[in-house]
């Protein structure tokens, strides 16, 4: 609104062909031998635009609107009780005889638009309060004669004064505040990074005057905090949903914010709370990536890798080369993936560990490639093709080192469905931070997932200790292929969301009966595991075939009690059960978080969870990020977080809520919910 005003403001300047102006020339006071100030204005129609210039010598400083915790803001009375609206440009901060003070230094100019005024003169009196070591507040008689020359250049000066006043809008979207303790504190990102932010903060409802405030800014992320007190000194005890007017200023452009207090809470920022010592992060993110290894998204991968040690023999020199190679793989998938997110950091798009299962496009290609792996671990390519083809695609795509190079890889992009421990400290810290510390944290977290790769590589006997070949082998390799396939379908299943359950469905049962072909043609009958390979896939595409035939109206729903009755997740709501007095357990899951669906099928659907969330004093809160959401990604970035699974317990014992780890258990959600009864 202020930049549509401002607009017509110049506009209506532009066209003032017939405007009459008056100037009152500099004015000084014999009781104040430090400033002097001009009052110039021009009439259109029935309002009167005004400009105030003010020059101070070295060393003196006269106040903003809000001085702070002292001084006086510039006042005109005018005596014929004409209305003026004051505009102000961005001011600076100072201390005065130990107060934290906002204004101007050497000279300042505020443009005004005046209403009421319509004689040919203008007359009231200014009072401007100018500080060094002592603080004088000093009267200037105005006197705007109207039928007097005035300079040319008005017009000229008052745009260029308006360019100065802070717009809505440009440099944040995304700004929270909430009294935590005795301070106020104010979270918020920006485009880009911030660079030497300032923040000057007017009186909040009631007289609550910020302080000094510390800001803390790392990449996009920034907090704010500062101690708030009344006038007489004393803290608050609340400011939930108490208004708050500031301007925030970054890298020379500066925003006019007006906000709602959030929710009381009594930690401070969520980045205090995040590590800062770039060696300890590193060490994380060293933790985190060897520990995703561990995770069920990696296993498929580790079968292939299991196979192409078996193909390998005793040949101590080939299994360090594929090791080698898978290592590489890895490293430089975690070099594609910090490319990307600094693509997208520096267009200000949503960051996010996992974040590219969000695209039905990487989806599909990955479930074409598993499944492709998959056929190829039944032998379907070295049955349809020429041999000389299937030796290339053998050596090249899967027994070769170029194909240890690609098993890296697909091990990277199989392991960012799942979150593991340090990881969400890493990658949040990586996410926030600048680009330089963003590319040591994601190649440590590939150092780390490579770690066990590295050392087969480098202790190559570690590899020899499994059985000699044999023709259990052919059974290894079926469960390989078939842990391999099951990748590929559960990829397909994701595409539910982007396709619709009809569409997602055929594309999931063509592959499962594509798979029993290709098996069939594939192995021989008399091979171990044959027949039961071919009923456990029969019966999974019969059971997708009966899926797309069902009609979902038939389904029995859960009854009342064996479900969480979860709500939507939003700030909002938190805030009201909070004022409630309620307890609130939020979940932020995925379709394609494998981690997310562990911790469902671990904890979220035992009978002991689901009676705690039910109760009448629980608000279970549940967001999808499925897909795209801007709604989740702030509300994770407001708390430091760039991965799932996320959840979080608020309660009057726990006021600014405790966020718990990626991989939950019975007893850290039921002991936690006790606790935040308070």
């Amino acid at each position: 609104m202020l930049n549509i005003f401002r607009g017509f403001v110049l506009l209506l300047l532009s066209c003032m062909g017939a405007a009459h102006a008056a100037d009152t020339g500099w004015l000084t006071s014999p009781q104040n031998d430090h400033a002097r100030v001009r009052f110039q204005a021009e009439r259109s129609d029935n309002q009167l635009y005004g400009l105030l210039t003010v020059e101070l010598q070295s060393g003196w400083k006269t106040y903003w609107r809000s001085p702070g915790e002292g001084g006086v803001a510039p006042e005109i009375h005018w005596q014929n009780g004409e209305k003026a609206q004051w505009y102000w440009p961005v001011p600076s901060r100072f201390d005065i005889s130990g107060l934290t003070t906002q204004g101007y230094h050497k000279q300042v100019t505020i443009p005004m638009i005046i209403t009421g005024g319509q004689s040919d003169v203008l007359t009231g009196t200014l009072t401007l309060s100018t500080c060094s070591n002592v603080c004088l507040l000093t009267d200037y008689p105005l006197r705007l004669d109207f039928n007097q020359p005035v300079d040319a250049h008005f017009q000229d000066a008052f745009e260029q004064a308006m360019r100065t006043i802070p717009a809505e809008s440009g440099i944040s979207s995304d700004l929270s505040a909430h009294l935590a303790g005795s301070h106020l504190v104010i979270t918020g990102t920006t485009d880009g990074e911030w660079r030497d932010p300032q923040i000057y903060f007017d009186p909040l409802e009631g007289g609550f005057i910020p302080g000094d405030p510390t800001l803390k800014s790392r990449g996009a992320e920034l907090v704010v905090t500062a101690p708030i007190t009344d006038e007489w000194g004393d803290n608050a005890t609340t400011l939930a949903g108490k208004s708050l007017s500031f301007v925030l200023s970054n890298q020379g452009k500066a925003q006019q914010v007006f906000l709602t207090v959030g929710a009381d809470q009594v930690a401070s920022g969520a980045l205090d709370a995040m590590p800062t010592n770039l060696v300890q992060i590193l060490l994380f993110a060293l933790l985190g990536g060897l520990i995703l290894n561990l995770m069920p998204c990696v296993l498929p991968v580790m079968g292939m890798k299991l196979n192409s040690v078996l193909q390998c023999g005793t040949d101590k020199r080939r299994i360090r080369l594929r090791f080698l190679a898978t290592s590489a793989g890895i490293l430089t998938s975690f070099a594609l993936l910090a490319a990307m997110v600094t693509g997208l950091k520096l267009t200000g798009a949503a960051l996010g560990w996992g974040i590219q299962f969000q695209n039905p496009w990487f989806i599909g290609l990955m479930a074409a490639v598993t499944f492709i792996f998959a056929i190829n671990l039944f032998g379907l390519f070295e049955m349809l093709l020429p041999s000389s083809i299937s030796g290339r695609m053998a050596t090249a795509g899967g027994n070769g080192v170029v194909g240890s190079f690609c098993e890296g890889i697909f091990a990277t992009l199989l392991a960012t469905p799942c979150s593991a421990p340090f990881l969400g400290t890493a990658v949040a810290f990586a996410l926030a931070a600048p680009l330089l510390d963003l590319w040591l944290v994601f190649m440590l977290l590939g150092l780390g997932m490579a770690l066990p790769w590295l050392f087969v590589a480098l202790v190559p006997k570690t590899a020899l200790l499994l059985p000699r070949p044999g023709p259990w082998m052919k059974s290894l390799k079926i469960l390989l292929a078939l842990m391999m396939l099951a990748s590929s379908l559960w990829l397909s299943s994701l595409l539910a969301g982007h396709l619709g359950s009809l569409i997602s469905g055929m594309i999931t049962f063509i592959l499962t009966v594509a798979a029993l072909l290709a098996f069939i043609f594939s192995v021989k009958r008399t091979a171990p595991l044959f027949w039961l390979v071919v009923i456990v896939l029969a019966a999974f595409g019969g059971y997708q075939l009966r899926g797309l035939w069902q009609d979902d109206v038939g389904t029995s729903a859960a009854a009342p009690g064996e479900q969480i009755a979860w709500q939507p997740l939003s700030e909002t709501a938190i805030t009201r059960a909070q004022a409630e007095g309620k307890r609130v357990f939020v979940d932020i899951s995925a379709d394609w978080c494998v981690t997310c669906k562990v911790n469902e099928h671990r904890v979220l659907n035992q009978p002991e969870i689901i009676a705690a969330l039910n109760q009448p004093d629980v608000v279970a809160l549940r967001g999808d990020w499925s897909q795209p959401s801007g709604l989740i990604t702030s509300f994770l970035q407001q708390r430091n977080r760039y991965a799932i699974p996320f959840n979080q317990i608020y309660g009057p014992g726990l006021t600014d809520g405790e966020i718990l780890p990626p991989l939950i258990d019975k007893h850290t959600v039921l002991n936690t919910l006790k606790n935040a009864k308070g």
